[in-house]
């Protein structure tokens, strides 16, 4: 028995995270031996679910369905089946990716999806979304800053020394852009190809051309930004959506005996390290000391040559005072000797013009008056009383005098 039926939209599915889902069909369900086969529902449920919202039919006035329809019975059993898979599948962590329908992508990343083992050009964003179960898979792709880290990586040095990196850490991230071309050429493990092994090659290369105190020691600063260089470089040459941003490098485990020899080798250096900040202390002290007795001897003979010009400037102006004095004095003196001769000069003419035979002859006679003394004899007349003789004495001594006080 069969009969030709028009299905009919059955109504509104919610589920619990408030989402909508309705089913419409426009084609015809075939009830053979009573099963409904409507390929017609399936196909506008799968487009739901795979994010494509299928055309609704306005409703109409339709009668009533005939007795004996399992349309509807079926259409509630395969409802009932999706709320069950929407609420309790995504739960389930072990088969969440092929049987379930609602799927969530957190923060952060972003859902790429396989359907029959091809890669699909969709990218959903981090929220709620639809899959078909069983035939596409989902997987969230992290696009924001990660931290891959490398462990135990042993590599050889160029003496032929085996050590071991325990940890190295390399912090980079996928651009939403290049998700699929990423995905599609290196799969979901993309960071092992290219982050995880050739961390491997590029610290053995790097071991193998340095030797273990280069690689210990001298150049072990510089292995992070080498490591970064050559990491970004491969894969912005083979994998452009992969950005390394950082690279950070433990120091690496190697041999007890050479370690203990390299902490010596370092305890001899602290030491001679010491020893030269010591000598530097005390080569800083004693350029002090010079500087402060340089200090000290500059500013004494500042003050010397200060004191010395005071006492230059002190004779100065005494010698200068003194010259003034001196050239008073000579003034004084040669006023004084102008005033003398002029004196005497004056005096000499007083004296010339009282040399008269008459002058001469009263202060004779007043000097003999004065004479207390009376001298007896032949001669004395004579002496006392020949005024010719005495006037003539005089007259020529009077001479004498007055060329003495002209040449002086």
């Amino acid at each position: 028995m069969s009969k030709n039926l028009e299905c009919r939209p059955f109504g509104r599915i919610e589920s619990f995270v408030g989402m909508e889902l309705k089913i419409y069909s426009t084609g015809e369900a075939n009830i053979e031996g009573g099963v409904p086969t409507n390929i017609s529902v399936l196909h506008h449920l799968f487009k739901a679910m795979d994010g494509q919202q299928p055309r609704a039919v306005p409703p109409q006035n339709r009668p009533p369905p005939a007795t004996g329809d399992f349309s509807a019975i079926f259409t509630v059993f395969f409802a009932f089946l999706v709320i069950v898979s929407m609420i309790i599948i995504p739960f389930s962590s072990t088969i969440n990716n092929n049987l379930s329908i609602l799927h969530q992508v957190p923060e952060g990343h972003v859902g790429v999806y396989w359907r029959g083992g091809a890669l699909l050009k969709t990218i959903t964003y981090p929220g709620f979304h639809l899959k078909l179960p069983l035939i596409t898979q989902y997987e969230p792709v992290q696009v924001t800053l990660q931290t891959d880290q490398v462990t135990e990586i042993p590599c050889g040095t160029k003496g032929g020394v085996m050590i071991t990196f325990a940890k190295i850490e390399v912090v980079n991230r996928l651009r939403k852009e290049y998700v699929y071309d990423t995905l599609r050429d290196y799969g979901v493990h993309y960071d092992k190809t290219w982050i995880y092994d050739k961390i491997h090659h590029e610290i053995n290369q790097f071991c193998s051309s340095h030797s273990l105190q280069q690689v210990y020691i001298d150049v072990f600063d510089q292995i992070d930004e080498k490591m970064k260089d050559a990491l970004q470089v491969d894969c912005t040459r083979y994998a452009p959506g992969i950005e390394i941003i950082s690279v950070r490098v433990t120091k690496p485990t190697i041999p007890e005996t050479i370690r203990r020899n390299f902490q010596q080798m370092e305890e001899e250096r602290t030491k001679v390290l010491i020893a030269v900040e010591r000598q530097k202390v005390v080569e800083k002290e004693a350029e002090t000391k010079k500087k402060m007795a340089i200090s000290e001897a500059e500013k004494n003979a500042t003050v010397s040559k200060i004191l010395m010009e005071q006492m230059l400037r002190e004779k100065e102006s005494a010698m200068r005072q003194e010259e003034i004095d001196n050239q008073m004095y000579l003034a004084r003196q040669k006023s004084q000797a102008d005033a003398d001769f002029y004196r005497l000069v004056k005096e000499a003419e007083a004296n010339k013009l009282k040399l008269t035979p008459q002058f001469l002859e009263l202060r004779f006679i007043e000097a003999i008056a004065d004479n207390t003394k009376i001298f007896f004899g032949d001669k004395v007349p004579n002496m006392i009383f020949d005024q010719r003789l005495l006037g003539n004495f005089l007259k020529e001594a009077s001479r004498n005098i007055s060329r003495e006080l002209s040449d002086a």
